[in-house]
């Protein structure tokens, strides 16, 4: 099993997290932002991991240092669980709409940290957070997590529904890149990174 565990202590956030990378989507979770709870929640029901997360953050400042520290954490568990990432499909691709929405995300599990995120159509304001604490969230994941991580809302109107859709997308498209899908290293050179 591709399991991993960790704590991280700060001024501004407490972190605890299990992940298990083999599980089957089930989730425990509370940030103390309920609508990041839900967002988690549904990233591990879509990739089929299993996730335990506890956060007391700094909220009285507000979400950010929260959701960029839970970023940091899950990106570190999933390099954690992956260890050489030997069999993977290495890359995953998912398109999906929620009502008027439709987002896509494509993820390489290469070693190498990049975000490329488009969020346009996004409200300034999303259940009463700015928008921008949701691109450093996934910025720690991309980081953290060593991957190639091309999120882009394609278009809708609520904000509720394009980050569900993306967080839904990301779900799916790990759930196939995490897939042990062959033998050896998925790489041309031998080595990822």
């Amino acid at each position: 099993m591709r399991k991993a565990s960790l704590t991280r202590t700060t001024k501004e956030t407490d972190i605890s997290l299990e992940l298990n990378v083999d599980g089957t989507g089930q989730a425990k979770v509370s940030t103390g932002v309920g609508f990041a709870d839900h967002m988690l929640t549904l990233l591990a029901f879509w990739s089929g991991m299993d996730l335990t997360l506890t956060c007391q953050g700094d909220l009285h400042v507000d979400a950010h240092h929260t959701l960029e520290d839970v970023g940091l954490c899950l990106g570190q568990a999933l390099t954690d669980a992956l260890g050489d990432k030997q069999g993977v499909a290495r890359v995953g691709f998912a398109r999906f709409p929620l009502d008027e929405a439709l987002s896509e995300a494509v993820v390489d599990l290469s070693g190498r940290a990049y975000l490329v995120y488009e969020d346009a159509p996004l409200p300034a304001l999303v259940a009463g957070e700015e928008k921008d604490v949701w691109r450093e969230f996934f910025k720690s994941l991309a980081y953290k997590g060593q991957m190639n991580l091309h999120l882009r809302m394609l278009y809708g109107k609520n904000g509720h529904h394009l980050l569900e859709s993306a967080f839904k997308a990301l779900g799916q498209a790990l759930r196939q890149a995490t897939s042990i899908q062959r033998t050896g290293t998925p790489s041309t050179k031998g080595s990822l990174g």
